[in-house]
């Protein structure tokens, strides 16, 4: 019998978020995916009461951080992976396609330091590459769509899908950010949708379906394939790409997109500080007309 993976959830209502921490509970050695740093926008103050408490269930558990894993560089919370590598000394690792986003991203905040390389990162993944955990094993697979570099991890019977697909009764992710691409994002969910149908599959974000009243982030390849509103099977890749397109016109940008993205292309630093010793995050300014 595989070894299956313990999987602690823990949900962000403030960027509707869910952070994961999966271990092999044999060898206890664990993975955490997407972790938020707690960040105030009015203020510009961050905390690390989030990223706390995810060390505190690691503690509790008795399992050693090996892995800081980002599905993508999101454009909707600040990445507490710093503070946790500083804590356990794991590798933060993201799709090698990040240096796609950096590139993008670089000249809009003319941030000179970002290499464009990826180089930010402690380790960058190929599509279909294998990262150890205990007896247990994290396969990457390359999801592009809602960005380049969107990767998901597939561990035992579990796949932690980032921003690609969320709850059956809510849809598909935004396909409308620089490098996105919804023909490709359909692409991408058909593949993922191909596995499996019992696999186990772990939203990124939930935002409450209407009629829904709780949050919800587990599903299965099986539910997915027989009720997704976007992309159920049936539904062919022109529909969608017309749907999504047309849905991601009404869509307002994330609150924390600029603050997000800035950071998080720097895998969680913060830009360098200014010449008083002070790091600003910068807010391009476009003046209408």
């Amino acid at each position: 019998m595989s070894v299956k993976p313990v999987i602690d959830a823990f949900f962000d209502e403030a960027t509707f978020t869910i952070t994961y921490l999966v271990s092999d509970p044999a060898q206890r050695r664990a993975a955490i995916i997407d972790p938020v740093l707690d960040y105030d926008h009015r203020s510009g103050k961050a905390t690390t009461v989030s990223a706390d408490r995810v060390l505190a269930k690691a503690a509790e558990r008795g399992v050693r951080v090996d892995w800081v894993l980002e599905t993508h560089a999101h454009a909707d919370h600040l990445t507490g992976a710093p503070h946790l590598k500083a804590r356990t000394g794991a590798q933060v690792a993201i799709g090698e396609h990040i240096k796609d986003v950096q590139k993008i991203f670089k000249p809009l905040f003319n941030a000179a330091d970002v290499s464009g390389e990826g180089r930010e990162f402690d380790r960058l993944l190929k599509d279909g590459e294998v990262l150890p955990l205990g007896d247990l094993a994290i396969e990457v697979m390359h999801l592009p769509g809602h960005t380049p570099a969107d990767v998901a991890y597939r561990i035992g019977d579990a796949v932690f899908v980032g921003d690609t697909i969320f709850m059956p009764d809510y849809g598909t992710a935004r396909a409308d950010f620089p490098g996105g691409d919804a023909a490709t994002l359909y692409r991408s969910i058909r593949r993922l949708l191909s596995l499996p149908p019992e696999t186990r599959l772990f939203m990124c974000h939930d935002y409450k379906a209407p009629g829904r009243d709780r949050y919800a982030w587990e599903t299965t390849v099986a539910e997915e394939r027989a009720r997704n509103v976007h992309v159920r099977d049936g539904v062919a890749e022109q529909a969608f790409v017309e749907m999504r397109r047309a849905r991601d016109t009404t869509l307002a940008a994330p609150v924390l997109l600029l603050p997000s993205v800035q950071v998080n292309i720097r895998a969680g630093r913060l830009p360098p500080a200014d010449t008083n010793g002070t790091s600003y995050l910068r807010i391009p300014v476009r003046l209408a007309g």
